[in-house]
């Protein structure tokens, strides 16, 4: 595992790394994340077996654009509203898969893939290169959510090829999920469901 900070040099490490197939630990506004190319089904089964995680949960996309984020998914109406209002931030935007290149396993079985714009210069500048990017939190799953990239070293997390230090970010809360499908929040966390759903002009449902 190599640790490298958030330079040209690291970015190009990290970069190289992902087109290679390898995992890639970053900072994120949130929290720190882990991920790969979401097109490379054998790196998207590693983080599942790095994180400990059930396959039975779909992971999340990173996009450093809107009109990427549309290559991946049909936002629709609610969703673009979401995107204006919250991208880059900490809300994720579960909808309509498009791209069917995407590795099955991250939508776990489903036809809908969530998608976020995260507000971290480094994370975006990374996304410059890379596009696209899974972006799930580099923790074991059910254990606390790092911040710093001393916390991801000392978290027991094994297994990735680069760690990409952007310093501590954060409140450690995880971004908030929005399903634009039914209009449902699936996980509460950076932003209350209350203020998204006053956004969408929707009754809690």
């Amino acid at each position: 595992m190599k640790r490298v900070t958030c330079t040209f040099d690291g970015l190009s490490q990290c970069a190289d790394t992902l087109d290679k197939g390898g995992i890639v630990v970053f900072p994120t506004d949130t929290v720190y994340g882990i991920g790969c190319s979401p097109f490379n089904q054998p790196a998207v089964e590693r983080v599942f077996r790095i994180k400990r995680r059930d396959e039975k949960k779909p992971l999340p996309v990173l996009v450093g654009k809107l009109s990427d984020a549309e290559k991946l998914v049909d936002l629709g109406e609610k969703g673009r509203l979401l995107a204006q209002k919250y991208w880059p931030g900490p809300v994720t935007i579960l909808a309509p898969l498009l791209d069917k290149a995407i590795a099955p396993k991250i939508t776990a079985g489903t036809n809908k893939l969530a998608v976020r714009i995260p507000a971290n210069k480094c994370i975006l500048s990374l996304l410059q290169r890379s596009k696209f990017l899974v972006g799930t939190s580099a923790n074991l799953a059910g254990h606390a959510s790092p911040k710093s990239a001393d916390e991801v070293l000392m978290s027991g997390l094994e297994g990735y090829d680069v760690l990409l230090d952007g310093g501590h970010v954060g409140t450690g809360s995880e971004s908030t999920i929005v399903d634009v499908t039914n209009l449902t929040v699936t996980r509460e966390a950076a932003v209350s469901a209350e203020e998204i759903f006053r956004l969408l002009g929707a009754g809690k449902l």
